[in-house]
């Protein structure tokens, strides 16, 4: 580099948008994989023999722990849907279709992935695939 050429400015980012290091990004998603698939098994687990959960007639009748449960089955839903995105994100890297779009077979941009690793659709795509509905409590 010249003199004359300023060098990069450390206050700004950098213009180029660089790929992602697909060493890294597998480990942080088998990572996030391992720990998703804990977190479903814990909450797949029945409730301790004799710890029955119920709503008492007083907070503390065993209300906090069945609400407790119930925000749990809610949750354990949406960590399935996160496990299979990481899971089908592995499967793209093992198949070397990493950073290509599932649905337009157009390239994600490095920023989505470094966002999101999981992330298997554009965000063309992305905003036109229907969102999953969470279940309603009656």
């Amino acid at each position: 580099m010249s003199p004359d050429q300023p060098g990069p400015r450390p206050d700004r980012p950098d213009p180029t948008p660089r790929q992602p290091d697909l060493g890294q990004v597998r480990a942080e998603l088998e990572a996030r994989r391992d720990r998703t698939r804990e977190r479903v098994a814990t909450l797949a687990k029945r409730p301790e023999r004799g710890s029955s959960l119920g709503f008492g007639k007083r907070i503390g009748d065993g209300t906090t722990e069945a609400i407790g449960r119930l925000t749990d089955i809610g949750v354990g839903g949406e960590l399935e849907h996160s496990l299979a995105r990481t899971e089908r994100a592995l499967a793209k890297l093992d198949e070397g279709t990493y950073g290509i779009c599932d649905s337009c077979g157009e390239p994600i941009s490095p920023g989505r992935l470094r966002a999101l690793p999981d992330g298997v659709l554009c965000l063309e795509c992305s905003s036109k695939a229907p969102r999953p509905r969470p279940t309603r409590r009656r």
